[in-house]
């Protein structure tokens, strides 16, 4: 049992997640991250991935013992503050990765297939006019997967009906059929795309630079359902606009919700506003697992997925 107003909510939730939490719990809500704290005993916060929590927020908090975050990333949790003050958190893993891997893949072939540009192309009275222009098919190419945890993983072994050759980056190698290679670069220079599913933080910020986009080449595309912040936007602007990539299907962005406008002309880009794991089934389950992990910690249990 979550004792009552024991759990500050911060950040805002999609009404269907909101709806969830308040079959559960009863909360105090903090929508921005930056404001005062209103007056309470708060032991946990919950909150999902892509609010920032700093520093200032937390040390409003003394009794704080616990973060359930809704999503993977952990970025935006101040991870130093949290070990030091042994603060326990927690993610959503797994519960996504079929949402997220089903939008990488229609990603994928919206890039290779251009099927938002041959929407347009229906819809406008142009295919009375002429044909719509040849496109790319995915079968026989290698593709990239940088990250091969359990959304990489899982998104491989999809991929794998689809007649392509897998290979990956990653920390280090793993046990599997897979080739493994011990840079994006070295990756970027055998494979025809490149899937980003790795974490975000300072470890990834800016992998995908000039030099891996250059090693991509003309006919390589890259897709991002990871993190806007492995990728330098500049260089990857710059490569589309000089076809020095073929094209890039992103779902996450370094200012998101704000885009980069040099983005909104290119032809050569598919744009989505970071909907991987936005569907109702996931969107429940996430949060469904996040007050489980507060529930675990109410009742003296470890933590169902902490982040270690």
């Amino acid at each position: 049992m979550i004792p009552v107003n024991s759990v500050l909510q911060v950040g805002s939730f999609p009404e269907i997640m909101q709806a969830e939490i308040d079959q559960s719990l009863k909360t105090v809500r903090l929508t921005n991250p930056h404001e005062p704290v209103p007056a309470g005993s708060y032991e946990a916060i919950l909150t999902r991935s892509n609010t920032l929590i700093p520093e200032s927020l937390l040390r409003q908090i003394p009794n704080l013992k616990v973060i359930a975050c809704c999503g993977v990333g952990y970025d935006n949790l101040p991870l130093d503050y949290l070990k030091a003050n042994s603060i326990q958190a927690s993610t959503t893993p797994g519960v996504l990765n079929d949402a997220v891997c089903e939008l990488g893949i229609g990603l994928l072939f919206a890039l290779l297939r251009r099927l938002p540009a041959a929407d347009r192309f229906a819809r406008s009275g142009e295919w009375q006019e002429q044909a719509f222009p040849v496109t790319t098919t995915l079968a026989g190419k290698t593709v990239g997967i940088v990250g091969l945890g359990r959304i990489g993983l899982d998104l491989a072994r999809r991929l794998e009906a689809f007649g392509v050759t897998i290979a990956y980056t990653g920390p280090s190698a793993k046990k599997c059929a897979y080739t493994f290679y011990s840079s994006a670069v070295a990756l970027a220079e055998v494979a025809d795309v490149i899937i980003l599913t790795c974490p975000g933080g300072p470890e990834t910020e800016g992998m995908i630079d000039a030099a891996v986009l250059n090693a991509l080449g003309p006919n390589g595309y890259l897709i991002n359902i990871a993190r806007g912040s492995v990728i330098d936007e500049s260089a990857l602007i710059s490569a589309l606009q000089q076809n020095r990539i073929a094209g890039a299907a992103l779902d996450v962005f370094e200012s998101e919700p704000q885009l980069n406008s040099a983005f909104i002309p290119l032809h050569n880009v598919v744009l989505s506003p970071h909907i991987g794991s936005a569907t109702r089934e996931t969107r429940q389950a996430m949060t469904r697992l996040a007050i489980d992990n507060l529930e675990a910690f109410f009742n003296h249990r470890p933590l169902l997925t902490p982040i270690h």
